[in-house]
């Protein structure tokens, strides 16, 4: 079975890697504001399936063979790269005619929370990164002695609990954010635009 030992480094470099900046740092935090929490959950609910799906992924074993296929993993890195241009150009904030009425217009504009789950599941979904980071940590602290699926089942587990932990204080974070009554501004769109553009740009170079 697991070391207790070995579940503190696992926790440890789990908390590490959702605490640096990522698209679904940027993504949770950017509805959250424009759409309130809400959405924010939406979005946060969206993210954990994914992860799920990357522990059972995992599991089967397609992590390991994303690597020794090179075709599909680039396609995989292509395909999220897309999504996140996709992203960056639907946030970015459009010039009207009119200024007279923007903020009000603004949320018959924005997605509901089905596409804010939409949005979640699929930017974490299509981010190699992410699914490499699950693949590439989960074995390494299975113990081959021991009961495989229950193991596999705890990792997953905890890879799940503590990024909705996160993405629950960030929803959280921007809410009351959000509370201070301001109108989202086109700036921090443009900067949120901006940093999925980077994104992108990177997986685009492996």
């Amino acid at each position: 079975m697991l070391e207790t030992s070995d579940l503190m480094l696992y926790c440890t470099a789990l908390v590490a890697a959702y605490l640096l900046p990522g698209p679904d740092m940027v993504l949770i935090t950017h509805t959250t504001l424009e759409r309130g929490r809400r959405a924010g959950l939406a979005t946060a609910a969206g993210l954990a399936s994914a992860r799920s799906l990357h522990v059972l992924a995992s599991g089967l074993g397609l992590a390991a063979l994303l690597q020794t296929h090179p075709l599909a993993l680039d396609a995989l890195r292509w395909l999220g790269a897309a999504y996140l241009l996709w992203l960056a150009w639907r946030i970015l904030p459009r010039s009207t005619p009119s200024t007279a009425t923007p903020v009000a217009a603004a949320p018959s504009q924005a997605p509901g929370a089905g596409r804010a789950y939409g949005r979640g599941l699929l930017t974490n979904l299509l981010n190699p990164k992410a699914f490499m980071f699950c693949g590439l940590l989960l074995p390494q602290f299975v113990q081959p002695g021991g009961n495989l699926e229950m193991q596999y089942l705890i990792l997953g587990a905890l890879l799940v609990a503590w990024g909705c932990v996160f993405d629950l204080a960030y929803v959280l974070v921007a809410g009351l954010v959000a509370k201070q009554g301001r109108s989202p501004s086109t700036g921090p769109r443009r900067v949120c635009a901006g940093f999925f553009v980077l994104t992108a740009l990177r997986l685009m170079q492996g």
